[in-house]
């Protein structure tokens, strides 16, 4: 079958912008993406520069962009890809977004992989130096398991919304990678992480728009860990942030009520005068776009939340922790 690829081309050292190239390549029905990449690189123009490994989606070189979404180049089928486009289309392949672009398809990983450090990513237990090895209980692997699948690809920091407007974000990889030593039995320490998880682009920043989870190639659900984070931080006292005070008056005003009050909980989110002064200005531009409600009107069902609510509130804190979660995800730090 013939394939039309439309390539983002930009090299810094020579272009000013970036540029489409086309290219078609003949290839058999069960070729993938990086398979067409390779046969115009090698065939029609040895100058297209891209990055690849095992071709087998294990080692996650090959992250970029195919049709606008993040993802493995040697795991998306060309057949699938041509499935979302108009009949006749080229597929679009772009470099994996959020990261500076090197040449063509290869971005630079040392500001990823900066962030991976930041967090940590190695065992530091505590107290004495046991007389033998340490034997993980199998349920305590079980649990991790799903994050230990991470192959540190980029997919999901190349999809993230919030590293689009703000680089300080540490992302859904490094912060998934944090939860699994937080979990890990044989570290010591939990308080230390959670403490430095809390601060200013960390858990609180997420946004929970799923595009991490969406576009994971190992189904490690990146955000899901993000929210048990938060549920940690705030069980462990870490309360004295904009994310975990977001976070209880979303569900307090919601309790109250049956409905979620926004501009009660903007406020309520915000710590002191100075603070309140600082966002005063965001708070009357969006009264004026009519996006602050002056009178809310009458819910069907409201009371029927409130008794929800009532139900339910009486137990352990990860009945109020699941609102880590939010509503629209972290007022926190700038997200």
């Amino acid at each position: 079958m013939q394939v039309r690829l439309s390539v983002k081309r930009f090299n810094p050292e020579a272009d000013r912008t970036p540029r489409w190239q086309e290219y078609a390549v003949d290839l058999p029905e069960h070729a993938t993406v990086l398979d067409a990449l390779l046969e115009a690189r090698d065939l029609q123009d040895e100058t297209l520069a891209l990055r690849c490994s095992c071709r087998s989606h294990i080692c996650g070189s090959c992250a970029m962009r195919i049709n606008g979404r993040s993802g493995l180049a040697c795991k998306t089928k060309v057949e699938e890809a041509r499935r979302r486009l108009p009949d006749g289309a080229a597929i679009r392949v772009e470099p994996a977004g959020n990261m500076p672009v090197v040449k063509d398809l290869i971005v630079d990983l040392n500001g990823f992989f900066g962030k991976v450090q930041a967090i940590q990513p190695y065992l530091q237990p505590t107290g004495p130096e046991p007389e033998r090895e340490y034997i993980v209980p199998n349920e305590a692997m079980l649990t991790v398991r799903e994050a230990m699948a991470c192959i540190l690809c980029g997919a999901c920091m190349s999809a993230c919304n919030v590293l689009e407007v703000d680089d300080r974000f540490l992302g859904p990889a490094p912060l998934a990678k944090a939860w699994r030593f937080t979990e890990d039995p044989r570290d010591g320490k939990d308080h230390d992480r959670l403490e430095m998880l809390s601060a200013p682009g960390g858990i609180w920043d997420c946004t929970h728009c799923f595009q991490c989870v969406e576009v994971c190639p190992k189904d490690v659900k990146p955000m899901e860990r993000i929210l048990e984070l938060r549920r940690r931080a705030m069980e462990a006292g870490f309360t004295d942030n904009n994310g975990s005070r977001h976070s209880q008056a979303f569900v307090e005003t919601i309790a109250a009520s049956g409905r979620l009050d926004e501009t009660r909980v903007a406020m309520r989110s915000l710590h002191g005068f100075d603070e309140m002064l600082e966002w005063a200005g965001v708070g009357a531009k969006s009264l004026l776009r009519g996006k602050v409600p002056l009178r809310h009107k009458p819910i069907p069902g409201a009371l029927r939340v409130k008794e929800i609510f009532r139900a339910t509130a009486p137990a352990s804190p990860r009945r109020v922790a699941p609102a880590a979660g939010g509503g629209h995800g972290g007022t926190g730090h700038g997200a």
